[in-house]
């Protein structure tokens, strides 16, 4: 399938919407004057691989809808099922003399993506110190039901309180991947009054295959 970028003269797929209900999504949106096909993409997002190999993005399962089939069944659907999440892609077809050519978006305006069930995300943590110390431990424990990659987490560092949100302090890294099961952290030396909570780095991209739970 050939693929070109769009211009300003070129048909585009607007206001594309997401509906989930008993394993089943629609996908509705609004079609461009002339254009009588499109092609949907479901690409089943690896996060364990996301962005780590900088080759061309993957591509999923391509298949052509009409406008009449959208028409029938007001909207496209599909089935998901399990962990994780997927990404749809609705492209506006043209046919040119050597076949179908797929429009490519920069505005990602075709662009949704729905959770397939998230995989649960358990942490604890716990602080450790003497009672003259001017310091104290962070025991971070991670317990995770699926492979999570290192990229979806961070902790947050605050003084004098307990961060509400990934900006409401200090941003920290995570150095290697969760396995599935129970991850214990090294121990991280903070000041005394200083208090720590993980946060997703994306909650957009990665709450839609996890769920993030503090025990």
């Amino acid at each position: 399938m050939r693929f070109t970028d769009a211009d300003p003269s070129t048909p585009l797929i607007r206001k594309l919407t997401l509906a989930v209900d008993e394993g089943r999504c629609t996908l509705r949106w609004l079609w461009p004057e002339r254009v009588e096909a499109v092609y949907v993409e479901r690409l089943e997002l690896d996060m364990m691989s996301d962005d780590r190999t900088g080759e061309e993005p993957a591509q999923g399962k391509l298949k052509l809808y009409t406008r009449e089939e959208y028409k029938a069944s007001n909207g496209y659907t599909d089935r998901i099922t399990g962990f994780g999440a997927i990404k749809y892609t609705v492209y506006v077809c043209q046919v040119g003399e050597e076949g179908p050519v797929l429009i490519r978006q920069r505005d990602e305006d075709n662009m949704v993506i729905a959770s397939a069930g998230k995989a649960d995300i358990r942490f604890s943590i716990r602080y450790k110190s003497g009672f003259f110390q001017k310091r104290k431990s962070v025991l971070i424990t991670v317990t995770a039901e699926v492979p999570v990659p290192k990229e979806a987490l961070c902790y947050v560092r605050k003084q004098g309180g307990v961060p509400l949100n990934k900006e409401d302090g200090t941003v920290y890294p995570f150095v290697s991947d969760f396995a599935p099961g129970r991850n214990e952290m090294p121990p991280v030396e903070v000041a005394k009054d200083d208090y720590v909570r993980i946060f997703f780095t994306d909650g957009p991209k990665y709450g839609a295959a996890y769920r993030l739970i503090s025990d």
